[in-house]
Order: structure tokens, then C-alpha cells, then sequence
């Protein structure tokens, strides 16, 4: 089975625990063995496949719990939290997250759409924040022929791009394909609403910017971003630069740094919004816990 010959991939190259990056542009491969609690983290948009135990993500409290009979799907940036409270030395999490670039997902979802008529699908349609999609066939061989490139560094540089596309093919047509197209197809405002605000984070976007930037009015963005993230822009903003500032403290940084970075003029507001969301001061929570979450 695919499934196996990927395990095997992934247990060559990381045989303890950590991340692996490899050859290939946004493919890393990873193995924990201690349980991770859910700490804040920032989703760009990402495929992430499981081959051994089970990862989590929650996103306004809803849990998302994923394994190796189901993969994930994160078609645009969001602040989740995330983890894998159940890894273990005997049941280690195994796992392959892959980057998917916008570029190449708008391009085939178009694409796809055009050759579908699907371009002309009801309007309204809201973008899925995050996907749970079966392993299929086509991903399942999609993946593994993208990792057999591991081996020949020749093979990678000539057929990597090639070989991502179709991984990014066989998500499109897959459970998850639904969630991608919105996302990143005909009518995929909010996902580049969200694109507009990420590349600001440390600056004051008000939310009749994003609007705008879409060509939204702001009572229709409004409601058309809850549909898609399950959280009003505001409530997004906020944790964006929250989630975020949590990653930096959990890397090293000051709680200051932290705060500078992602927009906060008063330590002591961002402080307060900080212990409002996770229930804990900065500094407190920094002392309680200091595991990275780039690859949670």
C-alpha cells in the first residue's frame, strides 16, 4: 500500500524525533513522541497527511482530530490551536505537511472550474476554514510519488514541481476539493481578504479595508468571513496577532518583542487581551510553556 511505503519514507529520514526538511519547496516531514498539549499556532494554507497516530486542531472550539485514514486540509491562514496530545514513544506521530502555494491552487482550481462549467455554481458559497478529507487513492499515490523524489536530489529539482501539482490535482478532486475550490477558485474573496491582512499584521487594518480590498461591502464581508472562519473579522484580527505573538514567545522573544511584532502599541492591552483568550498572562504562560508550534 501507498500508506506504508510513505511510513517507511518518513521513518528512514527521521528515525527520532523532529522535523525534517527536505529537498522539495514546502515539504517537511515530521515525528513527535512526547504528548503535545494544543498551544497556538498559525495555519498557513496546508495539506498535512498522518501515517502513524493523530494530530489535532481547534479552531474556535471546534476540535478537528485527524489520523492516518484522514488528512487535513488548511485552505487559507488561520489561527488555530494545535497539537498532539496523544504521542508516545510506542505510537510516535508520522506525518508529511506540505505548503501549498497559492499560485499553483488558484491556477487548477480555475482550471477545473472552466472545464466543469462549474464557474457559474451558485453564488454565496462559503469557503470551508478547514477540511478532514479520506486518504483516496489519487492522493494517496500523489503523495508517495512526490516523496519518492527524496531519493535522487537530480529527480527532485526536475520533477518536484511537476509531481506538487499533482498533489495539489488529487486534493482538488478529492473530499477536501469542495473546501479547496472555494478557497482558492471562482469567488475566493475571503481567502484573499485574509492573504491582504496577513501581509499587515504589525499595521492597523480596519475591517472596511479588507472589505474594500475585495470589492465587498462591509455588512456582506461581514457576514461571508463568519460563514467562512466561524469568526467575525474582528474576532479573526485579534486572534491572528495573538496566535502569532504566542509563537514568537514560545520561540525566545520578549513578551514585548512579541506584542511589537504583530502590531500592539501598549504592552499592557495586548497583556489583558492576552490572559482574555488563553488565561494566562504572557509572561505566565511563557514560564508554563515553551514548545514551538511552527510544525503543530
Amino acid at each position: 500500500m501507498s500508506k506504508d511505503r510513505i511510513r517507511r519514507i518518513i521513518e528512514g529520514r527521521l528515525p527520532e524525533a523532529g522535523l525534517f526538511e527536505t529537498g522539495l519547496k514546502g515539504v517537511r516531514l515530521f515525528r513527535v513522541t512526547e504528548p503535545v498539549p494544543c498551544v497556538p499556532a498559525v495555519y498557513e494554507p496546508t495539506v498535512v497527511a498522518i501515517v502513524s497516530g493523530a494530530k489535532e486542531a481547534v479552531l474556535d472550539g471546534e476540535h478537528h482530530v485527524y489520523d492516518s485514514s484522514r488528512y487535513m486540509l488548511c485552505p487559507m491562514t488561520l489561527p488555530v490551536e494545535a497539537g498532539a496530545p496523544r504521542a508516545s514513544k510506542d505510537d510516535p506521530l508520522l506525518g508529511v505537511m506540505i505548503t501549498l502555494e497559492t499560485r499553483v491552487m488558484r491556477a487548477l482550481a480555475i482550471e477545473m472550474e472552466t472545464a466543469a462549467g462549474a464557474s457559474r455554481r451558485a453564488e454565496g458559497a462559503p469557503a470551508q476554514a478547514l477540511a478532514v478529507a479520506r486518504w483516496d487513492a489519487g492522493f494517496g499515490q500523489a503523495l508517495l510519488q512526490l516523496l519518492e523524489l527524496l531519493d535522487d536530489p537530480v529527480d527532485g529539482a526536475v520533477l518536484g514541481a511537476g509531481r506538487l501539482r499533482e498533489l495539489c490535482y488529487a486534493v482538488l478532486k478529492g473530499e477536501a476539493g469542495a473546501a479547496a475550490r472555494r478557497a482558492f477558485g471562482v469567488g475566493n474573496e475571503i481567502a484573499r481578504a485574509i492573504e491582504y491582512l496577513s501581509a499587515r499584521l504589525n499595521a492597523q487594518v480596519a475591517i472596511d479595508d479588507m472589505a474594500s480590498h475585495v470589492g465587498m461591502s462591509r455588512a456582506v464581508f461581514h457576514r461571508r468571513f463568519k460563514e467562512a472562519t466561524t469568526m467575525s473579522p474582528i474576532q479573526f484580527v485579534k486572534a491572528m496577532r495573538l496566535n502569532n505573538a504566542a509563537m514568537r514567545i514560545a520561540e525566545g522573544k520578549t513578551v514585548n518583542e512579541a506584542a511589537w511584532d504583530v502590531g500592539y502599541a501598549s504592552a499592557s492591552q495586548f497583556s489583558r487581551e492576552f490572559k482574555r483568550l488563553y488565561g494566562q498572562s504572557p509572561r505566565d504562560w511563557s514560564r508554563g510553556l515553551r514548545t514551538p508550534a511552527r510544525f503543530m
